[in-house]
């Protein structure tokens, strides 16, 4: 199994554990997991989502009074582009 899946399924499975519904998607150069966030959603439990999230390549938290709260994750299965490596807003 490539270390890009074993990341995303650790991710997903920590969420699950926490008692979230995680939903995994596999793109051409990245593994996508999302998953509604209730507002019940105990406080104690984002220290556990958040050490989670380090795993990631990217990731965030969608908030509005449409569609609730939506966190994602993004691990990419393929290599950055040259422009990206140093991460958002330090690129040459």
């Amino acid at each position: 199994m490539p270390a890009s899946e074993a990341r995303a399924e650790d991710i997903a499975a920590r969420w699950s554990a926490v008692g979230l519904t995680p939903r995994v998607e596999q793109h051409a150069q990245l593994t996508s997991i999302e998953a509604e966030v209730p507002e019940s959603f105990p406080a104690e439990s984002w220290r556990d989502v958040l050490e989670a999230v380090v795993e990631a390549d990217r990731f965030g938290l969608l908030a509005n009074n449409l569609n609730g709260r939506t966190l994602w994750a993004v691990v990419r299965t393929t290599a950055p582009a040259t422009g990206d490596v140093r991460g958002p807003g330090r690129q040459r």
